[in-house]
């Protein structure tokens, strides 16, 4: 698709949105438009009329009588009145317009990232997608409030004009003609420029938030490793390429308007004296009101189209915003294609059976091609059998992975950095679908669970806490918003969190922000292991959970975990070997494939890799 047709199908794209929801509103300021353009072009013509009927008699008068002219003045008035109303409606309908059309925007924006999949988060930076909503929907606010009516007014004024200039006088409107192509050509050679240099600024100023965005999340990093002048000299360099991209789009912008300005005042002049000229010849029945009026509409015509370039490059740069919003919109959804779901049932004569109130008891809803439904009761038994995965084609990173973890069970997997744990818990979760091989819950492949279903069944608890604005009591109901408050305390006494927050100032109640406040990283954990108790998952996975925090602090946050895991068929994560000792299997992973497996005696005395992690002879890299 070429540069232009996309141009053609953004535009007409956000015209869409605009007629979707506001369609009779806009209608109505493209008549206000309509109707304050030519209001312009009448107060124009006008003025020959006054000059020629009403003020050139009253010269030659003895004892002029102003009456008629007074009348004159009066609908001339009312002319202009017209048309100050006409622009002062259209403006305020075109603001409600251009906030609700971004509204929705945003509003699609938003829903479709939640739908997008883990894998557009991981390669696309956060500053990036901020971006979307800031400077992107910016060009968009300005294009619509601002572009859009100001165009149709401009088009329809240098028609509306160039009809009365023809009328007014013929061969004044050839001189005007040779001006404007003048004008067209110095348009095209600047205004092609200055076009191509705001799509480059566009793009630059994404990058820079991308930059700034991921140094702001990493100043202690940059402080603890003084890192502070590299940091400083790349964002040098990247502020410099904005800078340049930004100069160079208004230096030809710049350059534009005074260009046409200069080019404008040539023509007025040229019009006055060649109109003078025809006028004393008797040529073309000029009159000293149809110059005056035709000086008018000259500029009423060089003006607009002078302005019209100005917009051009707001179309530009809103051209550049709308394709990488549209771009987003149009990214591929994650993909669902599970018709398994999670039911509460109840046990009838040893039956399951389905039922709308909670009980408790949790089954997989399994119909199949006979028409049948299957009920299996949730118990959290997962396996993996021959498991091929690489996050870019052609480029295997687990290779042959075959495990199980009956329910109850905890399983624990060990390795250097990169060496494939953390990518078999995102193959649990279906954050990223296998290559090969399979993946059983309950003796169900989980490509037939719907996600939302199988992530519902599943609890996580991260090495990185990520909480959000609000209370203490909000942040755990994250992992069940039906939760009551009793359920919220024993989720917290089950963390060994409910100490420490009865100690707030506002206990449960404590407004915190995303950051997590004054709370220590600790104490955040412990609040993110009883936001996952809460929902009561069979299946918990603990991804290096304790890994950021003091020794005296894991003591608390481990037991917190312990109490989590009991019952629960558990997946562990952890660089501290002392975590996982007592795991039903500890898994050791190297280059994504299992090189041992077996519990700690087993592997202890096996005085292999593990023994050499465990003994601190090798250590995890």
């Amino acid at each position: 698709m070429t540069k232009k047709k996309f141009d053609k199908a953004t535009l007409s794209r956000i015209f869409s949105y605009i007629f979707k929801y506001y369609k009779w509103q806009f209608i109505l300021v493209m008549i206000l438009v309509i109707l304050s353009s030519l209001t312009n072009v009448a107060s124009s013509l006008f003025i020959q009329s006054l000059i020629d009927d009403y003020i050139t008699p009253l010269l030659s008068q003895e004892n002029p009588v102003f009456t008629a002219l007074f009348k004159a003045l009066s609908i001339m008035a009312c002319i202009y009145l017209v048309g100050i109303l006409s622009t002062y409606f259209y403006n305020r309908i075109m603001s409600k317009i251009s906030q609700g059309t971004l509204k929705t925007i945003r509003d699609e924006m938003f829903e479709k990232m939640q739908k997008l999949p883990i894998r557009y988060f991981d390669t696309h930076t956060h500053g990036d997608i901020m971006s979307y909503y800031t400077n992107d929907t910016d060009t968009l606010r300005e294009l619509i409030s601002r572009g859009i009516p100001q165009m149709l007014s401009l088009v329809i004024t240098i028609v509306a004009t160039f009809i009365a200039m023809i009328y007014t006088s013929g061969y004044l409107t050839i001189l005007v003609v040779l001006i404007l192509i003048a004008m067209l050509q110095v348009t095209k050679d600047i205004g092609g420029k200055s076009s191509r240099f705001f799509v480059q600024q566009q793009q630059t100023i994404a990058k820079a938030n991308g930059y700034i965005e991921e140094m702001i999340n990493g100043q202690k990093v940059i402080k603890v490793f003084s890192h502070e002048e590299e940091a400083i000299e790349n964002f040098r360099k990247i502020n410099e390429e904005l800078c340049e991209d930004a100069t160079s789009a208004n230096k030809y912008s710049n350059i534009l308007m005074p260009a046409l300005a200069n080019l404008g005042n040539v023509q007025f002049v040229l019009i006055g004296v060649v109109g003078g000229i025809l006028a004393l010849n008797g040529i073309g029945g000029l009159t000293v009101g149809a110059i005056a009026a035709f000086l008018n509409l000259s500029k009423s015509f060089s003006m607009p189209i002078t302005q019209l370039s100005q917009q051009i490059n707001l179309v530009v740069m809103a051209m550049a915003g709308g394709k990488r919003i549209f771009e987003l919109m149009d990214e591929e959804p994650e993909k669902d294609e599970g018709y398994v779901t999670l039911v509460n049932v109840k046990k009838v004569d040893g039956q399951l059976k389905e039922t709308k109130n909670y009980t408790g008891t949790w089954a997989w809803k399994h119909p199949h091609h006979d028409g049948t439904i299957e009920y299996v009761e949730l118990k959290g038994h997962i396996e993996l059998t021959d498991v091929d995965f690489g996050y870019e084609p052609n480029k295997t990173i687990l290779h042959n992975i075959s495990l199980y973890a009956k329910p109850g069970q905890k399983i624990a997997f060990v390795g250097a950095t990169g060496a494939g744990k953390t990518t078999i818990t995102n193959l649990l979760n279906r954050f990223y679908d296998i290559e090969d091989g399979k993946i059983r819950y309950d003796g169900i492949n989980i490509n037939k669970i719907k996600k939302d279903d199988l992530r519902r069944s599943l609890g996580m608890v991260l090495q990185d806490v990520n909480l959000f604005t609000g209370t203490i009591k909000d942040n755990i109901k994250y992992g069940n918003e039906k939760a009551t408050d009793n359920q919220v305390i024993e989720a917290a006494k089950l963390a060994n969190a409910h100490n420490f927050i009865m100690k707030l100032p506002q206990g449960y109640n404590t407004m915190i922000d995303g950051n997590g406040g004054s709370l220590s990283q600790g104490q955040k954990q412990l609040i993110s292991i009883a936001r996952a108790a809460i929902n009561n998952p069979p299946v918990m996975i603990l991804d290096e959970a304790t890994s950021s925090i003091d020794t005296r602090t894991e003591k608390i946050v481990q037991d917190g975990m312990d109490k989590l895991m009991e019952g629960r068929t558990v997946f562990v994560i952890a660089h501290r070997l002392s975590t996982v000792r007592n795991s039903k299997a500890i898994i050791v992973l190297d280059h994504g494939q299992i090189i041992e497996r077996g519990n700690h005696d087993d592997l202890i005395s096996q005085k292999d890799v593990y023994y050499s992690l465990y003994t601190g002879a090798f250590e995890l890299e």
